[in-house]
């Protein structure tokens, strides 16, 4: 079934799209304590890959590489996972105000990170991220237990409301180990609020795998998303094997959340900013949405780091604090719409 939304998009939206990554990711770069200008920024990683290109000194170099380059990458590929996933989770359960989070990711992840923080005897900077992507995957699992009946096609409703039990079960467990260990309460609201900070590489090279599969998947059922729009029992009798194909779909979605927050923290918002904003420019089909989503997911996430790192500069906002003022109300403008009929 074709609809004006499921045209293909024009070639010049995927042009603009790829302009829009490089001079974000370049601002990314340049912007800092220490501003770089764009030709240096190139200079640097054209110098690479080439020969003949002008050199910069060697303290400017150092901050490309190994600080602006990794963090802003990584702000992309957390962004475009967030994001991708609120998309796909709003196609499968036909909810508009679906969110990465709506299985207890966010509730999972929070209490394997602050069970580390609390320890004092761990190496917290290679056992965080591993705790927090433990505990959001085995939140999710526990919500797939409980709200199985989701999976096998019956009822969205009841993933829904399984998510929400569980990640008031974990957050009421986080809450209690916060208040038995007040003296590191600020390290780990700091980590609830999101932050990109990295060392270097290693952070991007640990998700980078998850988040390339995760993504894979969900591109690969991208008019899937498309068939559900028309209801579970339209989209069996047209051969889709819906149980199999929506369990794939969260699982990805799932998944990829976890991981990109085990190392960014909690930022909120993204998975439905990104996706509500394109549909006003691209419509719904999910097979331009989807991806349109990756992209912008990225730049939004980028875009909202530059904020945090220079509003208050030299100190540095919580990227969560950020994507939450810019939230909030999207968030209520989306809930508005959607009990007016104008939001599908």
């Amino acid at each position: 079934m074709r609809t004006a939304t499921a045209r293909r998009m024009p070639r010049w939206v995927w042009a603009i799209s790829a302009v829009a990554v490089l001079v974000t990711i370049t601002l990314g770069v340049c912007v800092g304590a220490v501003y770089i200008t764009p030709a240096n920024v190139w200079a640097a990683l054209l110098g690479q890959f080439a020969t003949g290109i002008p050199s910069i000194s060697e303290a400017q170099e150092t901050i490309i590489w190994q600080l602006r380059l990794p963090r802003v990458l990584l702000a992309f590929v957390v962004g475009s996972m967030l994001a991708s996933a609120g998309c796909a989770y709003q196609g499968t359960f036909r909810n508009p105000l679906a969110d990465p989070y709506l299985l207890g990711v966010s509730a999972g992840a929070g209490l394997g990170a602050t069970l580390i923080i609390v320890n004092s005897s761990v190496t917290k900077n290679f056992y965080l991220p591993v705790a927090a992507f433990v505990g959001a995957m085995a939140a999710v699992s526990l919500t797939y237990f409980l709200g199985r009946s989701a999976i096998s096609g019956r009822s969205s409703t009841a993933l829904i409301l399984a998510g929400v039990a569980v990640a008031s079960v974990l957050t009421a467990l986080q809450t209690l180990i916060q208040q038995q260990n007040t003296d590191v309460l600020r390290e780990v609201y700091s980590w609830i609020l999101g932050r990109l900070s990295t060392s270097g590489w290693s952070e991007l090279l640990v998700i980078a795998p998850y988040i390339l599969i995760c993504s894979y998947v969900l591109l690969r059922y991208r008019r899937v998303l498309d068939v559900f729009s028309v209801g579970d029992e339209e989209a069996q009798t047209m051969g889709l094997p819906v149980s199999k194909a929506r369990g794939a779909i969260i699982v990805a979605a799932s998944l990829g959340t976890a991981a990109a927050v085990s190392v960014s923290g909690l930022i909120g918002f993204v998975g439905i900013i990104v996706p509500h904003i394109l549909r006003l420019i691209s419509g719904n089909s999910y097979r331009t949405l989807l991806p349109l989503s990756m992209i912008f997911g990225g730049v939004f996430l980028v875009l909202a780091d530059i904020l945090a790192r220079t509003v208050l500069a030299p100190q540095e906002i919580s990227i969560g604090v950020i994507t939450a003022l810019l939230g909030a109300p999207f968030f209520l403008f989306v809930l508005g719409s959607s009990k007016s009929g104008s939001i599908s």
